[in-house]
């Protein structure tokens, strides 16, 4: 089986960051690149007139506070399935972060995507939003699945 090459990724040209660059990607739908990075940057603008922070250390807090410490992986073992609790690493925890940033964003309706997504990183910087509840969500189930850790090997 061959291993999987990870492709290094150049941080963006305006924050010079890299998880801004891969929350870009993130947002991209199409390959339409340049449309995605204006969002983010709308978004962060929005962000800093609004809470009058740095838009860079909001969007740090809010990956952190929606990022996951478990989560719970199908196992089969003897015929019978268990939703196993696993602990999650470190890149899929930013990914997933981001993921559900941008996904709580899409799902709130009537507003241009750049206010959506600015009020979702505010929320999940505040521990609040979609995002959070999603994260919440997933600890909550690998609580519940605690009896069958002993099969995460």
């Amino acid at each position: 089986m061959k291993k999987f090459k990870k492709h290094p990724i150049t941080p963006d040209s305006f924050y010079n960051n890299i998880q801004v660059a891969k929350f870009i990607n993130q947002v991209m739908i199409k390959g339409k690149k340049t449309i995605a990075r204006k969002i983010v940057y709308d978004a962060f603008e929005i962000i800093k007139e609004k809470t009058k922070k740095e838009p860079l250390e909001v969007f740090e807090t809010a990956l952190k506070n929606a990022s996951p410490l478990l989560e719970v992986k199908s196992k089969r073992i003897g015929g019978a399935t268990y939703q196993v609790p696993v602990e999650v690493r470190g890149d899929r925890k930013s990914t997933l972060s981001m993921r559900w940033i941008i996904f709580g964003a899409k799902s709130k309706k009537g507003r241009p995507m750049r206010e959506r997504l600015a009020s979702e990183l505010m929320d999940a910087a505040n521990n609040t939003g979609w995002a959070i509840k999603k994260k919440n969500d997933t600890h909550r189930m690998a609580e519940a699945n605690r009896a069958f850790a002993h099969f995460a090997w």
